[in-house]
């Protein structure tokens, strides 16, 4: 079946990180499968990341605030919706899903939600009183939205487990299917290290997400500091975009333990620098509170790289399973304890385990697995519309 797909979602700002590196890798590799996909935001027309997209993106806003509302979402969605086989809603905060349940309604197309994470029960406790303003949003928007979609997907096991415990209102059809990333291209670590000339000769833990408390950034450098005299060459890289504006306290608290001249700030990385960096770098480190999948983790596999997580990524049973890294607890010291477990490795045991974090990129997160389930997921759902007379 050939299939002609539309991603909402609020916007694609590559600040935003895997949700939206994702939509754009799954729409590429989708169109080998013969699969056509495009995509609806609430971004303004004039947004820079436009016209550098590789997916066709209608931007309908601007949005306003955090909640993306634009009047001219539903009418857009109506007056286009005939040509597309299928909606795919790409979170569950923002208008774009309102908007697209309210489109689709007495319409033929049918729609699928991809939560990406957002009703982990992390949020609930990390900021309760965000959650109670859920709350008001979700009896009228959350849950029609997943109770009316044609499926609720998870990306793992572990987000459909956890997605369950955040409102005790809940009813969804879920599917779980598999996430990744594209072979990393063939790269060298040439200009990472051009344009950090004091990074030569280090042994580089990289950090490579979002500044963001979610992330445990606090907790890495905690961590880091507990471990940075064991060796002079260590040094940490906190590469990504500030986006709450928590970089210098952070910056300060690097000070404070006296390891801020074994860090290395270099904000957002992107395309052959970001690839450039991996490749530096000797370890991977993402201690996250919250995590649904973790694009990231991937890409660092797929280089070769083990990964020192937390139990709060939800691919870590994975990653345990394969021996591709390490993993712990989403506290200073469970991380401390993932970095020493690495640095005991002698130089046998690193390459075996650099060995292993590529084979369970191979073999569990290639975007083409991906890919193929989401077909697998649309089409078996497709069928069952058409069979109810939907």
């Amino acid at each position: 079946m050939a299939l002609k797909l539309l991603h909402t979602i609020s916007s694609m700002d590559p600040a935003w990180g895997g949700v939206v590196e994702g939509i754009v890798q799954l729409s590429s590799t989708l169109a080998d499968l013969g699969v056509t996909a495009e995509i609806a935001s609430s971004d303004s027309p004039d947004a820079p990341w436009l016209e550098s997209s590789t997916v066709p993106i209608y931007a309908l806003g601007p949005g306003h605030l955090s909640y993306g509302y634009t009047s001219r979402f539903v009418p857009w969605m109506r007056a286009n919706i005939a040509q597309y086989d299928a909606v795919i809603v790409n979170g569950i905060w923002q208008y774009h899903g309102v908007a697209t349940r309210q489109a689709l309604r007495g319409m033929d197309t049918p729609y699928f939600v991809f939560t990406h994470g957002m009703l982990d029960p992390w949020f609930k406790r990390r900021y309760p009183f965000k959650h109670l303003k859920k709350w008001a949003y979700w009896p009228w928007a959350g849950y029609p939205l997943l109770r009316d979609a044609e499926a609720v997907i998870f990306t793992c096991e572990e987000e459909r487990l956890l997605a369950r415990r955040s409102f005790w209102l809940y009813q969804a059809d879920e599917a779980v299917a598999s996430y990744g990333t594209s072979s990393p291209p063939s790269a060298s670590s040439k200009a990472f290290l051009q344009a950090h000339p004091h990074l030569r000769d280090k042994r580089i833990v990289l950090f490579l997400s979002r500044i963001h408390h979610k992330k445990g950034c606090d907790i890495l450098l905690d961590a880091f500091a507990q471990v940075a005299r064991a060796d002079e060459r260590l040094h940490l890289v906190m590469a990504g975009p500030d986006q709450t504006g928590w970089a210098a306290s952070l910056q300060a608290q690097a000070r404070r333990l006296g390891i801020d001249r074994a860090i290395t700030w270099p904000g957002m990385l992107q395309g052959e620098m970001k690839w450039a960096a991996f490749k530096a770098a000797e370890v991977f480190c993402l201690p996250s509170h919250t995590e649904n999948f973790g694009i990231v983790v991937a890409e660092a596999l797929g280089c070769g790289k083990p990964v020192l997580i937390s139990n709060k990524v939800n691919i870590w049973r994975e990653i345990e399973v394969d021996a591709a890294g390490f993993v712990d607890d989403d506290t200073t010291t469970g991380t401390a304890r993932n970095l020493r477990r690495w640095l005991a490795l002698d130089a046998g045991g690193y390459a075996d385990m650099s060995a292993r974090a590529r084979r369970c990129f191979e073999s569990r997160f290639r975007i083409e697995r991906a890919a193929e389930r989401l077909v697998e997921i649309i089409e078996g759902h497709a069928t069952r519309w058409v069979e109810h007379g939907k």
